[in-house]
């Protein structure tokens, strides 16, 4: 059934691989660590400058390893790229949690820092998701570049219209980080569907933190301005 409905919009699954280049990717690592590296002490784990350091270290030992552009599928690379992603998620949903206590246990007088905790925290949302839904989909961009890819983890418009891309049409860097602002803009997919369980609870979790993040932090900081 599948293989009848490729066959008659003449589109295959999957197309032909593409070499990809790494270095979009490792400067939304970089940029989000960089954010994190501007949080107030007390939205942090430990001194503000310690899970930056960690993370920096751990993004310098995976550009190593990592050649500047993907041709095949590299296993140790893709998990170590997926656990230093989990690392800076782990520390971002920290500082919210932390912000959130300290916004309904305290007495809030500082507005406009407020603010810019909380958009620092949406930002830094916005970044590493994007991350996520590129190392997610269809096995990896290894797995991608090489034309092996696994079945999709997301649908893009893209894919469905034949007469708007080329059949061999296939996501890159810059799809996902638009997915990822689409999704904490707008709380929920937008013209980008999920399609596996995975994806969907990834994406459900950036719509929560970014909920919280705008609806909880930010609206309450414009009450006290």
């Amino acid at each position: 059934m599948a293989q009848t409905s490729a066959e008659s919009s003449g589109r295959v699954y999957p197309p032909p691989g593409v070499v990809e280049s790494v270095w979009p990717a490792q400067l939304t690592v970089l940029a989000a660590i960089g954010l994190q590296l501007t949080l107030p002490e007390r939205l942090t784990v430990g001194p503000n400058w310690l899970l930056p350091a960690l993370e920096g270290v751990l993004v310098i030992g995976l550009a190593m390893a990592t050649p500047r552009e993907l041709e095949h599928e590299h296993r140790p690379r893709r998990g170590a790229a997926m656990a230093l992603v989990a690392l800076v998620s782990a520390a971002n949903i920290f500082s919210l949690v932390s912000l959130t206590h300290y916004l309904l246990h305290h007495v809030v007088t500082e507005g406009q820092r407020l603010i810019v905790a909380g958009v620092l925290i949406w930002l830094t949302n916005f970044l590493i998701f994007a991350l996520w839904y590129w190392e997610l989909d269809r096995g990896g961009p290894g797995r991608r570049a090489a034309g092996t890819d696994g079945p999709p983890d997301f649908l893009f418009p893209q894919m469905s219209d034949d007469h708007i891309e080329p059949m061999d049409w296939r996501p890159k860097f810059i799809d996902y980080l638009y997915v990822s602002l689409t999704n904490a803009a707008a709380f929920s997919p937008t013209d980008t569907m999920p399609l596996t369980p995975m994806a969907k609870c990834i994406m459900g979790v950036q719509s929560i933190v970014s909920l919280v993040t705008i609806g909880l932090i930010v609206s309450r900081a414009v009450n006290i301005l």
